[in-house]
């Protein structure tokens, strides 16, 4: 289907958050949006309120007239959508165009430059600040990101103007290897998603297959220590980066009294005076690749220390709900137990001497299955741990994997619980914790709001 000849697009997934950004790309261009997903969501109630038709029946019946044209309507589906759903199978078998999300996105990345950051970990985070130093450049972009920034209240930035793509690359289901970068940033290449990949080796090889996809008069940026061998094309320049080392890396670095600023070394030339605007040690890595990909794309120096200094961060990402002397609450949505070692080191560094509680919520049963010895070990640098039911998402529980694996492998002596979610408010309520972070991918963030009332409560009233 060419795209002049799409009327409508209808998602099945249409509350996934990335697939909610295509929507809104879709929706800026005038045409039809619709949709299903399973259960109604804030992010799905305000995709409606900007036009989208979203429904929550698994129903054919139910798909808007608009949306039943063969001849001009695009289906795009998330993997995460299992292969026997009533929708997904009437569109294929009434001769519909079905891509995946990702099919979409690559498309996007051959009709304009795309800047694409991949990795186990980071991606979000460096995905958005690259996406807001260049929004707020002379370069502009367009962006699709896997969380909503808090510098926009959205995950879709758009510059009709501008010839770059900002892009999330996908690891799970093959998804980046549909997208054909101009530049690329690898975070970490981390085992995960073994219940797709089956080995850390077929893990790497996809990584590996993916740097060849680099456009020939692209860049590839790996972060330094990575297991991995690229295979970019001829003519592809290749750079390293870290905190410490590497084409691009951080010198003169400065973490106190809240703030972290450094100098900012690159082959394109230096940057003094960066300071981050949400100032978690980890965020030193992800900022690094971010001004790599903003000066490529010719962000100047001013353009890209002012876009550091005013980037606000991304929901779930470190994100600070209270922040006092007295309690500090934040989530992040660390899922994979490298992902939960460095939030912890970072909170760490940033809040030495506090006691730090975590809550996690193991997400999926076959991460947890896979990693659960690494899992006890990255949650064992925590003070204090309150362990939460698996969060099943796609997945079937399978016997004898709950969150028990976890807490019998922390470390001995450390104070730990077993929670299920719904008791988590009146166990706060019970205790005075003094930093407390929520982390995981699942829905256990849903409760914040209450949790930020409950110790709020327990301040000193001035």
């Amino acid at each position: 289907m060419k795209p002049e000849d799409i009327k409508s697009v209808y998602f099945i997934g249409a509350g996934g958050i990335g697939m909610s950004a295509l929507e809104r790309y879709f929706l800026s261009k005038g045409i039809t949006v619709g949709g299903y997903d399973r259960t109604a969501c804030p992010l799905t109630e305000k995709l409606r309120e900007e036009g989208a038709l979203i429904h929550y029946d698994d129903a054919p019946d139910a798909i808007p007239e608009a949306c039943r044209d063969r001849a001009h309507t695009l289906v795009v589906y998330t993997p995460a959508i299992p292969s026997d759903h009533k929708e997904l199978a009437w569109f294929r078998t009434n001769g519909f165009e079905v891509q995946k999300r990702a099919q979409v996105l690559g498309t996007l990345t051959r009709s304009m430059k795309g800047l694409c950051v991949a990795g186990t970990h980071g991606k979000t985070t460096t995905t958005a600040m690259a996406a807001h130093i260049l929004h707020e450049s002379h370069v502009g972009c367009n962006a699709f990101l896997g969380g909503i920034t808090k510098n926009y209240g959205t995950n879709y930035l758009v510059d009709h103007t501008s010839p770059y793509v900002v892009i999330e690359a996908d690891e799970f289901d093959r998804s980046f290897h549909h997208l054909t970068p101009y530049a690329t940033v690898i975070t970490a290449t981390d085992a995960d998603h073994l219940d797709i990949y089956g080995t850390k080796e077929a893990y790497l090889e996809s990584f590996r297959h993916y740097t060849s996809l680099v456009r020939p008069d692209g860049v590839l940026i790996c972060h330094r220590g990575l297991e991995l061998h690229p295979d970019p094309q001829p003519g592809v320049r290749c750079y390293d980066y870290s905190r410490n080392e590497g084409d691009f890396h951080a010198e003169n670095l400065h973490i106190g009294d809240g703030r972290i600023t450094f100098d900012f070394v690159s082959p394109l030339g230096r940057i003094d005076g960066i300071e981050l605007g949400v100032p978690v040690s980890i965020n030193i890595d992800n900022g690094i690749a971010a001004m790599a990909l903003a000066q490529i794309a010719g962000a100047d120096a001013d353009e890209i220390r002012r876009g550091m200094q005013t980037y606000s961060g991304v929901d779930r990402r470190f994100d600070f709900k209270i922040k006092n002397r007295r309690h500090v609450l934040l989530s992040d949505y660390a899922h994979h137990p490298e992902e939960i070692r460095q939030s912890i080191l970072s909170l760490r560094e940033v809040f030495n001497g506090r006691r730090l509680t975590g809550v996690f919520q193991p997400h999926l049963y076959t991460r947890t299955r896979d990693f659960y010895h690494e899992f006890a070990d990255s949650l064992s640098l925590l003070d204090d741990v309150i362990l939460l039911d698996i969060y099943p998402a796609r997945e079937q529980p399978i016997e004898g994997v709950t969150s028990r694996l976890i807490y019998d492998n922390l470390r001995p002596g450390m104070p730990k619980r077993l929670c299920h979610k719904e008791d988590l408010p009146a166990l706060v309520d019970g205790e005075d914790f003094d930093v407390l972070v929520v982390l995981g991918a699942g829905d256990a963030d849903n409760y914040m709001d209450q949790l930020k009332a409950i110790i709020e409560a327990k301040e000193p009233r001035p």
